[in-house]
Parts: structure tokens; sequence; C-alpha cells
């Protein structure tokens, strides 16, 4: 995607790079991953905020692997790719045993109150997880390098734009699910959170075991 501009070239360069950001990061979010099966249960059974800030959390550790491949941090990034075995046992494991947990828990009648520590919970994980897929360095940096990023004279200018344009997207992406599926949370019965809980809770389990098995294949 390029603009064209007679006047206020760098202006336009600067709107053609968050444009992209924001397609990009829309884009990344999207595919129903076990960030988005967590969001979606998370929206259900505990509320709109609870479900938003899960995905504010995945949001933002796109925003930190888009500024190591943008900045070209490269002994963060390579130190990443070299300990990758490590954080998918991690964080394989971690899904696992959030699977389990939410296959085993008891939906509640009611939102739970947006309590301070509830709500970081939320966001750590969601955040913790994501950074366990150091591969999306690679992502960015293929992405940055095709946008030309390269050619920018040694200015961070536009990778700074570009991903902000990242986060704002994947937070659009966040905030349009959660308002979506909250909608129907209504006409849940406790019946059907506890369906909602078994499924959600079988998905991230086999997230879980593919992450653990691709270490082995």
């Amino acid at each position: 995607m390029v603009l064209y501009c007679s006047r206020g070239e760098n202006r336009c360069m600067d709107f053609s790079f968050l444009l992209q950001g924001l397609v990009i990061g829309f884009s990344i979010a999207a595919p129903v991953g076990p960030i988005g099966v967590l969001c979606i249960r998370r929206t259900l059974a505990e509320g709109r905020v609870y479900g938003l800030v899960s995905g504010l959390g995945a949001a933002t550790a796109d925003a930190v692997y888009g500024c190591v491949a943008g900045f070209g941090i490269t002994f963060v990034s390579s130190l990443l790719v070299r300990q990758q075995m490590w954080l998918r046992l991690i964080g394989g494991g971690f899904l696992c045993f959030l699977g389990v947990r939410i296959f085993l828990s008891a939906p509640s009648e009611q939102a739970v109150p947006a309590k301070r520590i509830g709500v970081f919970s939320a966001f750590a994980s969601t955040f913790f997880l994501t950074l366990s897929n150091p591969v999306t360095i690679l992502s960015f940096a293929a992405i940055f390098a095709g946008l030309g990023l390269g050619s920018t004279g040694g200015s961070y200018v536009p990778a700074a734009i570009l991903v902000f344009g990242v986060f704002v997207g994947s937070a659009l992406w966040w905030l349009v699910l959660s308002g979506s599926v909250s909608l129907f949370r209504a006409r849940f019965t406790p019946a059907g959170l506890q369906w909602v809980n078994r499924i959600s809770g079988m998905v991230i389990v086999g997230f879980g075991v593919g992450a653990l098995l691709s270490l082995i294949l």
C-alpha cells in the first residue's frame, strides 16, 4: 500500500506507515488461536472488560516484538529465537494448565467485578502467552523489510509509526471481538456457560499440546 503526495511528502509517508500498521495489526490478531478462544471465553464468563483486557495483553506483546524487529535490536531477537524451545515449552505447558483450569471451572451467575488484580492477571497471562512465540519477530522483520523500512536513512520514526499502527490495529480487533461477543452474553444460561468452559478448555489444551508436540516433531 503506497500513498503518493506532491506536497507534505513526509506526512503522507507517515500516514501510509500508520495505515499499513493498522492493517497488519488487525490481520495478525484476527485469526482465532488460543488467545482468541481465551478472549471469547473470558468475555462470556466474566464480562467484556476481561475479554478486552485479555486482547490488549496480546496486542502489547505484538507491539513489543514489532519494536524488537523494527528497531533492529538483533541481540534481543536472536536471543529469543535461540531460546524458542524453552519458551514454547513454558507457553505450551501454561496453555495446558490454563485449559484444564477453564474446563473444570464453574460458571458464575453474574459478571465478575473488575477487580484490579483480576484485570491485571487477565492482561499478563495473554501478554506472556503471546511472547512465548518468538518466531513472531521473524514475521515482523520480514514485513518491515518488505515495506521498505530498511531504506529510511536510519530514521526510527517510520518504524515507531508502524509499530504504533500495529498495536492500534490489533487492539481494534480485540475491541470488536469482545464487544460483539458481549452482546450475546445475556443469552447464555449457567448450563450454556458450563459448555463454553468445557469447549474452550479442550481447545486451549489442544493448542498447548500442539505447541509441545512441535518440540519433538
